[in-house]
């Protein structure tokens, strides 16, 4: 009786809806996050900019990503993690050619500072748990703090992080396809910006997985 009174008073809160939970999340919000995944996540992986979104970016989904950067709930990157790559591996289940080395978007060092955390390279870390992908984590380095970049055009994004990135020390003995990883992609600003650093140390971009994009 006093250990399940106990278990009980002690069980975890669910981030999202501070309803108490078994797990991560309560079985009602982790409902509401599946009801945003894409059917195709692959859809756009023929494109000039191949890419590979799980769900898109509103409701429950977004809740979720906004509770992982700006609440401070690193948690939630390794359920989101996981589950952007089940759906990859799900995907491309016997992908031909060496495995890619996964390099996360990076925060400018005053950013990490205040948030204490990337959580694309969070979110990095859990997918390549699960997919066994190697993950190199300064692959890539910002070196211009932009402001944030959801309220502009597209013109302007462009403009915003024009030479943001710069290849990271560690790059030089990459190999293998560069894998991409962020929480969101919008215009693209960010990733042709990336493809720039990568081309600038000549390695070959695959793509890029984002747990969402805005409908």
């Amino acid at each position: 009786m006093v250990s399940s009174f106990f278990s009980l008073l002690f069980q975890p809160t669910c981030p999202l809806c501070q309803r108490r939970a078994a797990a991560l999340l309560c079985e009602n919000c982790q409902a509401q996050l599946y009801s945003y995944r894409l059917a195709q996540p692959a859809q756009a992986w023929s494109a000039a900019c191949p890419r590979f979104i799980w769900g898109q970016y509103e409701g429950k989904l977004k809740q979720a990503i906004a509770a992982l950067k700006y609440d401070r709930q690193p948690a939630l990157a390794e359920w989101l993690g996981f589950e952007l790559a089940e759906a990859w591996l799900q995907a491309f289940p016997q992908r031909p050619g060496p495995k890619p080395v996964v390099i996360p978007i990076p925060l400018h060092p005053q950013k990490l500072k205040e948030r204490g955390f990337n959580q694309a390279e969070l979110l990095a870390r859990a997918f390549c748990r699960l997919t066994r992908y190697p993950l190199l984590a300064q692959g890539l380095l910002r070196v211009k703090n932009t402001a944030p970049l959801f309220d502009l055009n597209p013109q302007a994004r462009r403009a915003m992080v024009a030479q943001s990135l710069q290849p990271g020390p560690k790059l030089e003995a990459v190999t293998q396809p560069v894998l991409l990883i962020d929480d969101i992609y919008t215009t693209g600003a960010t990733v042709q910006e990336a493809c720039r650093a990568l081309s600038q140390a000549s390695k070959t971009f695959l793509g890029l997985v984002a747990m969402a994009s805005p409908p």
